[in-house]
């Protein structure tokens, strides 16, 4: 049985990759042996996105969810991280991006929908009037 997902960024530094999360933005974590670090998250989620050019499919990307943009925002850049917009409306949540080292960009976003924890029983399919329409996303850059 799956228990979790295990994401991976992609660096040109990943030391200080490494350390920004830790320090900067505070994941928990765990040095698993030579300064491998393994971010601990409490919570996640996958999602599915359609792609508009078929070039795009297989892209994958990481982003961060919190209850209060605003907050997690000003807590941040209060700890010296960068972020490259202001805070948008995209539909499913209030977005924006931050920069990390090792020419890395995140989105953090809050979301307006709502879920159930792992375990819980799947929710009813809404029908497809009370949809709201899908959100449009740019596909993460293609690694080389």
């Amino acid at each position: 049985m799956i228990r979790g997902i295990h994401g991976l960024f992609y660096s040109t530094n990943p030391d200080e990759t490494r350390a920004f999360f830790r320090d900067k933005v505070r994941l928990p974590g765990t040095d698993v042996g030579g300064g491998w670090w393994i971010f601990d998250v409490s919570e996640g989620d996958l999602g599915v996105h359609p792609v508009e050019d078929p070039k795009d499919a297989g892209n994958h990307d990481v982003s961060f969810y919190c209850d209060d943009i605003q907050g997690t925002v000003a807590e941040l850049k209060s700890r010296g991280v960068e972020f490259t917009q202001d805070v948008e409306d995209h539909g499913y949540g209030l977005v924006t991006h931050f920069r990390a080292p090792g020419g890395i960009t995140v989105q953090l976003y809050q979301p307006r929908y709502s879920k159930g924890g792992a375990g819980a029983p799947p929710k009813p399919k809404a029908s497809p009037a009370a949809r709201p329409p899908a959100a449009k996303r740019k596909p993460a850059k293609k690694r080389r």
